[in-house]
């Protein structure tokens, strides 16, 4: 089974893609779609759409999971942030594939042991979990963590 992990921004969407036999968990690839603030919101939301939409053809996940969207102290970083996460939310179930959604919190907690864990922690459990991944950047690392937290609590959803 393959999981595709996703970290949405307007700016910066993490992904990552692992493969589960068993108990076992392994690599597949990771990467980030980006966007240009210089582009209409519609343009950005246009290529966010299509570059998720280019990551399932590829690698054709069974399964997707995002991470739930947190309020941010400016309204207006929200609001984007809700519409790019509306976009990324489509692209798998455009595909017909399930996608499920997990709390910062409950990510960390699953990859890292504790729920309030720092970005660089998350990272380094992400290369013990997963040996020979070298995550792009953080935002794709988080991404695989999603896609960690989603295997070890799909099936009790």
């Amino acid at each position: 089974m393959r999981i595709l992990g996703l970290d949405p921004s307007l700016t910066s969407t993490g992904w990552g893609v692992i493969e589960v036999d068993g108990n076992k968990i392994k690599y597949v690839a990771d990467g980030i779609v980006q966007t240009d603030a210089k582009m209409d919101l519609a343009e950005r939301l246009v290529k966010l759409h299509e570059g998720i939409c280019e990551i399932i053809e590829l690698y054709k996940p069974d399964e997707a999971a995002i991470e739930e969207v947190f309020l941010n102290s400016n309204p207006h970083s929200s609001l984007k942030l809700g519409q790019a996460r509306g976009v990324v939310f489509l692209a798998p179930a455009k595909y017909n594939i399930p996608v499920s959604e997990y709390e910062p919190n409950k990510i960390k907690k699953a990859v890292v042991g504790v729920g309030h864990a720092e970005k660089t922690q998350v990272q380094t459990m992400i290369k013990i979990l997963l040996p020979g991944c070298k995550p792009k950047n953080a935002d794709s690392a988080d991404a695989l963590a999603i896609a960690i937290c989603h295997n070890n609590f799909r099936k009790s959803k």
